[in-house]
């Protein structure tokens, strides 16, 4: 190797270990800034506790906008606005209840349940059937012809196996989303899912479903974990069990909800744009505080942390607190249609929507050299709890920007063992949540965001 050669090489190895310091440092401040000056944590106990539960179309859903607006220009955003959208407007309608008898024991034994998103209700009456104990689709296939006139129970249970509990998930998810019209194509006039949780608790996990047009839409429940195991039990023992079930869902006209937008104009490329996000609705039986307050706080105050440092950033930073991705995406495809139809630039998104637990990394959609580049930022990470950077990753909010645009994409990947305790049940509130996790998911989501808007992608 010439002299020339080498001296290039040791140039090149000391201006990158330099720029690993000072980005280290960079990423040091924006964590003393966070863990000491934070507001994510009291955000969240504004959002929670003052607005609650606000499922989409509600009257929560518009006071949660207004909150929004105040905290995005609190932070320090230059500009916020909001985005109007079109969303559904599902109602509860009252308490949910059940109870079973058995020929075996005629004592009405009560059952914990949750009607599930866009279901139908029972009406105030009530629905009194037989109950079928089914295991899954395959189960439900080879007794179809029993089927008829009965209330389904799908007794799936979340998989143990499965370390990332999101893959417990995306398993049972099908059950819930579509097994009730797949219930009612055999003649079933109800259906009860066993909550998509490994909790230990009895709490019924709610969420949405959706029906096939071409088949009846029968009323559909979760029913909490104890219980469904006591009425497996009771099916087991005596197939001659009923089930009453009483629900008041039903839908109403779409109504208007928004997307609220804060921005911070880049200081040398203000048409490029980088998205972080969350979504600001939740069902309705809690206060939405891991689903997604967490999400909506952190997005937040990577802004105003970024801010309060002093950072001036190259691109555009936008802060999107979207509308209704739970039983719609209306927010997200919004966003990313309305992106495109203003010719707009976004060179990266990056989303928190798996709660406010301890962060162990983060997931991206991007290419193979945008990969390659992002692994190398991997140790400056390391000190605050990120330990894995995989491929694949990003979030449903976010998602329309790669489908239309091709946009890198990121997903903030916190522990998810207790998330699926809490998602989507009562229990998922403001006293769930831990103050030095939430924050350590800010302090990763900021350094990431500092990262990609100094060397792009």
């Amino acid at each position: 190797m010439s002299h020339k050669m080498f001296t290039g090489l040791l140039f090149l190895f000391a201006t990158s270990v330099r720029a690993q310091s000072d980005d280290s440092l960079m990423i040091r401040k924006l964590a003393d800034e966070i863990l000491v000056n934070g507001k994510a944590y009291e955000n969240l106990r504004t959002l929670t506790k003052q607005v609650g539960g606000r499922i989409a179309g509600s009257p929560q859903m518009v006071k949660a906008e207004k909150w929004g607006e105040r905290a995005l220009k609190t932070a320090g955003a230059d500009n916020v606005w909001m985005q109007e959208c079109m969303v559904p407007h599902w109602i509860r309608g009252g308490q949910d209840e059940a109870y079973f008898t058995a020929t075996h024991n005629r004592k009405h034994q009560k059952i914990d349940i949750l009607a599930l998103g866009n279901s139908v209700g029972t009406g105030a009456n009530g629905l009194k059937a037989p109950v079928i104990l089914i295991n899954n689709f395959s189960e439900l296939e080879m007794r179809k012809n029993e089927v008829k006139g009965k209330i389904v129970f799908y007794n799936y249970k979340f998989n143990e196996r499965f370390i990332n509990t999101f893959q417990s998930y995306g398993d049972a998810g099908v059950y819930r989303g579509s097994g009730p019209s797949w219930a009612a194509k055999y003649g079933a006039v109800g259906a009860l899912v066993r909550s998509m949780s490994h909790a230990t608790d009895n709490s019924p996990h709610t969420g949405a479903m959706n029906y096939n047009d071409s088949f009846p839409k029968i009323p559909a429940a979760a029913i909490g974990l104890i219980d469904a195991d006591l009425l497996e039990a009771s099916l087991l023992k005596d197939d001659n069990t009923v089930v009453f079930l009483r629900t008041l869902g039903r839908m109403m006209p779409d109504t208007i909800g928004h997307n609220v937008i804060g921005e911070w104009k880049g200081s040398e490329f203000p048409d490029r744009i980088i998205t972080i996000g969350g979504h600001l609705d939740s069902w309705d039986p809690a206060e939405g505080a891991h689903d997604d307050g967490a999400g909506c706080v952190h997005s937040i105050e990577v802004l105003r942390a970024l801010k309060a440092i002093g950072y001036k950033p190259k691109n555009t930073i936008r802060v999107v607190l979207f509308a209704n991705e739970e039983n719609g995406l209306r927010g997200g495809n919004k966003y990313a249609l309305e992106a495109r139809e203003k010719g707009e630039q976004h060179i990266f998104g990056l989303e928190s929507d798996a709660g406010g637990f301890t962060p162990r990394g983060f997931g991206f959609t991007v290419t193979a050299a945008q990969m390659a580049k992002i692994k190398n930022w991997l140790p400056l990470f390391n000190p605050y709890g990120v330990f894995e950077f995989t491929e694949g990753g990003g979030g449903a909010d976010i998602g329309p920007l790669n489908k239309l645009f091709k946009t890198p994409l990121a997903g903030l990947q916190p522990d998810s063992q207790r998330y699926f305790d809490i998602h989507h049940a009562r229990t998922d509130t403001f006293e769930a949540v831990n103050k030095r996790e939430l924050q350590l998911g800010a302090i990763n989501m900021a350094a990431l965001i500092y990262l990609v808007d100094k060397y792009g992608l």
